[in-house]
């Protein structure tokens, strides 16, 4: 018999080197995450990347990458959904210190948040806009549902606004997914090199856009 909390083989499960089997699991699906980020969102991206190349840039075997993920694509989705949990924060962090402000300045506090987010890191930003589209039905199903939850977020804030008397009460909903589908265009361009433009003139034009898009346009 052994005294409590000696190093164990690895492959029993056991505390090795004062960590715990999870703890490893979880190292070591952190490693592999940061090197996808970094292979997925800059070269040779996701198309271009391979079981061995991820797993040379992580420091980990072919052997530790399948106890983890089933394939590529499965690192992808879950890369996928961190970026919009991140955003998700972000902009849930923004509404709450813009609380107090008029309608005009919350929505520009909200989206600066949400561009912010997306936008400090490069790879994050090709991931959520480049590299996850058209990879297959599940991820675009996956991609979808993400997109519905902006929309929902969107629409929300649209209907407490209403209700304090900042805009005219109605359905937002056609309004908050031509925004969300014009937002995700406007940044997989940006993303692409399709136009030159800076953070602050992306964000003049989308504020504009989503104001423009819950307002009723004026009589003339």
């Amino acid at each position: 018999m052994g005294r409590a909390g000696r190093n164990e083989d690895p492959a029993a499960g056991g505390v090795y080197r004062g960590r715990s089997a999870q703890e490893r699991r979880a190292e070591r699906r952190e490693r592999f995450l940061a090197a996808a980020l970094a292979q997925f969102g800059d070269r040779p991206g996701y198309r271009h990347a391979s079981v061995a190349g991820l797993c040379e840039a992580a420091g980990l075997s072919t052997r530790q990458f399948y106890e983890e993920f089933r394939n590529l694509e499965e690192v992808l989705a879950r890369l996928h959904l961190l970026v919009n949990e991140h955003k998700e924060r972000a902009v849930l962090h923004a509404l709450a210190g813009a609380a107090a402000l008029p309608f005009d300045q919350r929505v520009a506090a909200v989206l600066r948040g949400y561009i912010t987010a997306v936008t400090e890191d490069p790879r994050r930003l090709r991931i959520a806009f480049v590299e996850i589209v058209g990879v297959s039905e599940e991820l675009e199903r996956q991609r979808l549902v993400r997109r519905a939850r902006w929309v929902d977020l969107l629409v929300a804030e649209a209907d407490r606004a209403a209700a304090c008397g900042e805009l005219a009460p109605r359905d937002f909903r056609i309004a908050a997914t031509a925004f969300i589908g014009a937002v995700n265009g406007l940044l997989h361009d940006w993303t692409a090199g399709q136009f030159d433009a800076t953070l602050d003139q992306v964000l003049a034009e989308l504020t504009t856009l989503l104001l423009g898009a819950v307002r009723p346009p004026s009589p003339r």
